[in-house]
């Protein structure tokens, strides 16, 4: 691994997204949050940071403000409109600032808008539900509380009198202002056409490109305006989304928009058509769903649609060199090493331990030994995170039964000689519980055989992701898929651990 942190992207614009994708706790965010995002947001470099994960952190306290250590699919999803909501509220900041800068203008947003959009009829709702008046259009505009002045100046950062500006100046922010708001006006407007479409699909559960697209609509018409105003050494906007995983799992709430998994692939293939045929703001999406290491590349089209950076965290040497002296002795090291690995999630969590106050009352009894309290940190792992991710995952085996039992699953997914292949009746829920964890079981000591390592590619064993234990095992956050080499494995040594004290109680 590259021991340089990474410099500053110096195109002002891309042809395709990025993906940070990499193992549970190796430092991901870590990396963004504490060494990117700083640089990014100096000079004409501006960032926007979304975490798409911070809704579900609100709402479950015991993760203590930090991410799990299994999948974030284990907790209960956001709402989709909650998430939306998020991710415009960052992409609207960043177009403000390049209002302010004079990059963006009202010129551009109504060209871009017509570009995609019919105006006419949705223009003109707009414009009436907004002013009572009758007179012309620019009047309606002048006259509507679109022009709500407090409102545009505290986006603008200006007071009243304009903060030194000339009059000109400040009248030409604002009107780029009300253009971006008549703009969003007008895409909800013509949703709110499409809701009893959106309705229909939702409760048949089809597919609609065009519905789809609809929904990222406003999105991607403020990623397209800052990709046509980025300008290399004055205004070089970026845009990170941490947990892109978390906008497949989330739940629909209303009928204003498609389900989650259709509104991330919109997204995406969008953020993608963007980059190809237009160029577009550098995209980096990071993920822990092993989903992006390597299905997200066929799903969208090829293995190099994406630029990919895979990340395992430090190797053996490089934790070694962090952590002995500073945070543990080398005879501590030692057994860290062999027990855990150099995953940095584990070694600060331990070093937590050895700091807190049962540490030194353990160790105080002179019986007791540095080996204890990794033993120890194991059985709070094993408790608190293996279990309860694998009984998560039996439940995902359980639904592939019951979906097998009703037609739901593709044949070429039950074609192998496998146990799968004649799932128990759904109706007896013990039986198929005691199925689902007969085949973890098997799973799991097939791992143990292999000693944890499957070369899905490299060995032509792809029917590997079409065993249901595999997937519900990727799927909770225990496996990662690698993709470079591309091996499944454990997210670290001390969950592999744990995994095998699961399979051998």
């Amino acid at each position: 691994m590259v021991k340089k942190a990474w410099r500053i992207i110096p195109r002002s614009l891309m042809e395709t997204p990025l993906i940070l994708h990499g193992p549970r706790g190796v430092g991901k965010t870590t990396l963004i949050l504490d060494r990117l995002l700083s640089e990014w947001s100096k000079g004409p470099h501006i960032t926007g940071y979304v975490d798409l994960a911070e809704s579900i952190k609100d709402h479950h306290p015991k993760h203590g403000g930090s991410f799990p250590w299994y999948s974030w699919s284990n907790c209960d999803p956001p709402a989709l409109s909650a998430l939306r909501a998020q991710l415009e509220h960052c992409l609207e900041s960043m177009v403000q600032e390049g209002v302010k800068l004079g990059n963006i203008t009202s010129q551009q947003v109504f060209t871009t808008l017509k570009k995609w959009h019919g105006l006419n009829t949705a223009l003109r709702r707009v414009l009436e539900n907004h002013s009572p008046s009758k007179n012309a259009l620019s009047d309606k505009v002048t006259g509507s509380n679109l022009c709500n002045a407090e409102e545009i100046n505290g986006l603008l950062g200006l007071d009243k009198t304009g903060e030194g500006l000339s009059v000109e100046e400040a009248s030409y922010l604002r009107e780029s202002i009300v253009a971006l708001k008549l703009a969003k006006e007008v895409i909800e407007v013509q949703q709110r056409w499409r809701r009893n479409a959106m309705t229909h699909l939702n409760r048949t559960g089809g597919f609609s490109r065009s519905l789809a697209h609809s929904c990222t609509d406003w999105p991607c018409l403020l990623l397209e305006l800052l990709s046509e105003s980025a300008e290399i050494g004055h205004f070089q906007p970026k845009l990170v989304i941490n947990n892109i995983e978390v906008l497949r799992n989330a739940i629909l709430t209303d009928d204003l928009s498609i389900n989650a998994p259709m509104y991330h692939d919109s997204l995406i293939w969008r953020i993608i058509a963007l980059g190809a045929n237009e160029r577009i703001i550098p995209v980096i999406l990071v993920t822990s769903d092993s989903y992006y290491s390597y299905r997200a590349f066929m799903d969208f089209g090829f293995p190099d649609i994406f630029i990919s950076r895979e990340t395992f965290g430090w190797t053996p040497p490089e934790a070694k060199m962090h952590m002995v002296a500073s945070y543990f002795s080398n005879s501590e090291w030692l057994v860290i090493s062999e027990v855990l690995g150099p995953n940095p999630r584990h070694l600060f969590e331990l070093y937590a331990l050895k700091q807190s106050n049962y540490y030194y009352k353990v160790i105080s009894d002179k019986t007791t030994t540095f080996e204890d309290i990794v033993d120890a940190y194991l059985a709070y792992l094993q408790i608190t995170v293996v279990n309860p991710a694998l009984d998560r995952a039996l439940k995902i085996i359980q639904k592939f039964a019951t979906d097998a039992q009703s037609g739901r699953i593709s044949k070429d997914r039950l074609r192998f000689g496998a146990p799968w292949r004649h799932p128990p009746r759904a109706a007896d829920l013990n039986q198929s519980l005691g199925w689902a964890k007969l085949q973890l079981l098997d799973f799991v000591q097939s791992l143990v055989n292999t000693e944890f390592g499957v070369n899905y590619l490299a060995d032509c064993s792809l029917e590997i992701l079409d065993d249901p234990a595999a997937v519900a095992m990727l799927e909770v956050g225990l496996l990662y898929a690698q993709r470079d080499p591309s091996i499944i494995r454990p997210v670290s040594r001390g969950i592999q651990r744990c995994l095998v004290r699961w399979y051998n109680l």
